[in-house]
């Protein structure tokens, strides 16, 4: 069962465990389970995808039960209107707080290739970060005796494709467990030995305004167990903001 964060007559939310597609993906053909038709089969009515997580993050996904909702959620999220916070454990001690503008040029996969235009410019890509924790652990990786690790609460400020993953490889910072964008040998280093075999990333709060109520909807979902788990045995879970440590959705 999807655990739901939220649910009324026109909007339900999840929390989307890492290493489920939203919706079936060229990128990922032989994949057989996806979270519309999960969550279709739980609640037993359509739901309609309003935003993307990828594959490996998990935390909240909204859905709209109907396509009028869809469309209005959908436009929020193009607007930018929607405020979004992500966790991420990544490589290296960032600065305590930063700001990424770096433009990101589209990612498609290979149904939408076929539709567009095989290269388009850059687009305007933001991402705000604050570091949280650090640590350095004796781990002696390439030409260091021990190694650097952060944890980092990251705002989007645009919907690129990868964006988050794509902007900290970019600043060299890259989410541990980042297959695409990271460092294979961090990435087998926490496999190993903190038997963490996902990407750390997740997204942990976000608002925005109700469709059919205009009122606000904040929506919190702390971290998975896995997740949780990681971050406790780096001393990190005391470094948690209050309200990401408490399961809870306020409908406003």
């Amino acid at each position: 069962m999807l655990p739901i964060l939220f649910r009324d007559e026109h909007i339900i939310a999840i929390h989307k465990p890492a290493g489920l597609l939203v919706h079936r993906s060229e990128l990922d053909r032989n994949e057989t389970r996806f979270a519309v038709q999960l969550l279709r089969d739980q609640i037993g009515q359509h739901v309609h995808p309003v935003h993307r997580l990828d594959k490996g993050t998990s935390g909240i996904l909204v859905f709209a039960l109907d396509r009028s909702t869809a469309a209005l959620l959908g436009s929020q999220f193009e607007s930018r209107a929607v405020i979004k916070h992500y966790l991420a454990v990544v490589r290296g001690h960032p600065a305590a707080t930063g700001h990424i503008d770096y433009p990101l040029s589209r990612r498609r996969d290979d149904a939408e290739r076929s539709r567009h235009a095989a290269s388009d410019a850059p687009q305007p890509a933001i991402t705000d970060f604050t570091r949280l924790a650090t640590i350095e652990l004796p781990w002696a990786i390439d030409r260091y005796p021990r190694s650097r690790y952060a944890l980092l609460a990251l705002a989007p400020k645009t919907g690129r494709r990868h964006q988050l993953r794509r902007h900290m490889k970019h600043i060299a910072h890259p989410i541990i467990g980042d297959a695409t964008f990271g460092k294979g040998i961090h990435n087998r280093s926490f496999q190993e030995r903190l038997d963490s075999h996902r990407l750390l990333l997740a997204c942990v709060e976000m608002t925005f305004t109700h469709p059919a109520s205009g009122k606000p909807v904040l929506l919190t979902a702390p971290p998975s167990e896995d997740f949780s788990a990681l971050l406790g045995r780096l001393g990190w879970t005391e470094a948690l903001p209050v309200s990401w440590r408490n399961n809870r959705s306020i409908n406003g």
